[in-house]
């Protein structure tokens, strides 16, 4: 699809977008589509801004420049109440999963529906146990937190993640600390809840077989710009040596091992300096 058709049928635009923490400039003049119905992934190493990326959509950062768009709204220039309302229709998955470890998993579920609506208990109770059958959880309702395995705890999340029926679930490092069969249920979930649920994906991610498997597209960040982009085909086979370095995890390329330093025997000959 063209880029011209993909900022069409988008439901999230990046525009120009410059943010800094001080001195540290960590995006510069970005733009992005993130289609409706698709599974987009933002790609880098670590420290390369991908999860204040989701802030920035979620309008918990203000940008230097630029806008962000979702679903027609200028997240930036929105006020309080209609950020919070916007915000609610927006799932978010992340990294630690941020269960609230005094709740079961039941009330875990329970929780955004009790707080944002006002529906009556009994279909309450209906959607929650529809929610965690949905992630293969509607038996483990009565378990603590600290009961569940890592795999389970996100399941758990991504399931309070959806309880509100979201046209939106950004993902922040989902497959971070999993085990191999973890990993695999929640990319079945990922991709079968993004089809069944009609939602739009956003996944932050440096794992990437298991991203490469379920996004429709993928953008590929490094020192504040996109490097890269295009369907995990076109990105398998992308011309860029810092792309391949980072898709095939090779030591040798673009990213030196080495931190920048001068001449070692420059330092070891060094007269009177203990560092």
């Amino acid at each position: 699809m063209s880029a011209e058709s993909r900022s069409q049928n988008s439901l999230v635009s990046v525009r120009s977008l410059s943010f800094s923490r001080g001195d540290n400039n960590i995006f510069n003049d970005v733009s992005m589509d993130f289609e409706r119905g698709k599974i987009t992934a933002i790609m880098g190493p670590s420290g390369t801004g991908k999860t204040t990326l989701l802030k920035l959509i979620g309008g918990q950062l203000q940008p230097s420049q630029g806008s962000i768009t979702v679903d027609g709204n200028d997240v930036h220039r929105l006020r309080r109440t209609e950020l919070f309302n916007l915000r609610k229709r927006i799932g978010m998955l992340f990294q630690s999963g941020a269960l609230l470890t005094d709740m079961n998993v039941y009330d875990n579920v329970a929780f955004p529906l009790r707080e944002h609506t006002k529906l009556p208990e009994s279909m309450i109770r209906s959607l929650v146990l529809m929610k965690l059958q949905a992630v293969g959880l509607r038996g483990a309702r009565r378990l603590m937190p600290n009961e569940l395995s890592g795999g389970m705890a996100r399941r758990v999340a991504l399931a309070r993640a959806i309880a509100l029926d979201p046209m939106m679930i950004m993902y922040d490092e989902p497959f971070t600390g999993q085990d191999p069969i973890s990993k695999g249920v929640l990319v079945h979930l990922i991709k079968s809840l993004n089809v069944t649920l009609g939602l739009t994906t956003i996944i932050v991610s440096h794992d990437v077989s298991e991203t490469a498997a379920i996004a429709d597209y993928i953008y590929v960040v490094s020192g504040g710009e996109v490097i890269g982009e295009g369907t995990p085909e076109e990105i398998k086979h992308s011309g860029s040596e810092w792309v391949q370095q980072f898709m095939e995890g090779s030591a040798d390329g673009p990213v030196h091992f080495h931190y920048p330093a001068r001449e070692m025997q420059d330092d070891l000959f060094s007269s009177g300096k203990r560092y």
